[in-house]
């Protein structure tokens, strides 16, 4: 299937209207030129509001980690943001609630294939390392601590919620010795002719 018409369709998918607390709003950017994935969980309420991936202080924190300003980010003919869920699923006691399991299950493997182009993956939270590193299945902190191990391809990241601060504050070799390696990884991710 050709990448117009699979974004179409997932942009009008309805699979789990039912159990979503707002009416879908699947949210994501691909093109098959793009050279980074951003493999997420799902959108949060700010970005289901503005209809743009990482719209929020997440996002902000991740271009920061990248290096990246909104225009790169937001260049789908650059950075693909593919997240495990495409709608904001509602939020529960203690943040967003899981991204629905409809959504990788009908269109993750179709997209990815319609990609070609993918120099590095950026894995953010637990739902996309299962599917993305399902060897793996150690803490976030063994997940991002192995990053030398995984190749040039696919780093895992903590997510860059203001929820993780105190992840981030009593692990400092994540800023000191992965943020470096991510920016590095991105810029020749992009540069790549």
């Amino acid at each position: 299937m050709a990448l117009p018409k699979l974004l179409n369709e997932i942009r009008s998918c309805r699979l789990c209207a039912e159990s979503l607390p707002e009416e879908p709003r699947p949210i994501l950017q691909a093109s098959a030129t793009a050279r980074v994935l951003v493999a997420g969980q799902a959108p949060g309420r700010r970005a289901h509001e503005a209809r743009l991936p990482f719209r929020d202080v997440s996002g902000d924190r991740l271009r920061a980690w990248m290096g990246i300003d909104d225009a790169t980010f937001y260049d789908a003919a650059r950075i693909a943001i593919v997240p495990m869920g495409f709608c904001f699923p509602g939020t529960g006691r203690a943040g967003d609630l899981p991204p629905r399991p409809e959504c990788a299950s009908a269109w993750r493997d179709q997209l990815l294939a319609e990609l070609p182009e993918l120099r590095l993956t950026l894995v953010i939270g637990a739902y996309a390392r299962a599917y993305h590193l399902p060897e793996e299945r150690g803490s976030l902190t063994d997940t991002v601590r192995a990053w030398r191990k995984r190749g040039t391809q696919i780093l895992a990241l903590p997510h860059p919620s203001p929820r993780n601060l105190r992840w981030l504050r009593t692990n400092p070799w994540f800023e000191a010795e992965v943020i470096p390696v991510l920016r590095r990884r991105v810029r020749r991710a992009l540069a790549t002719p």
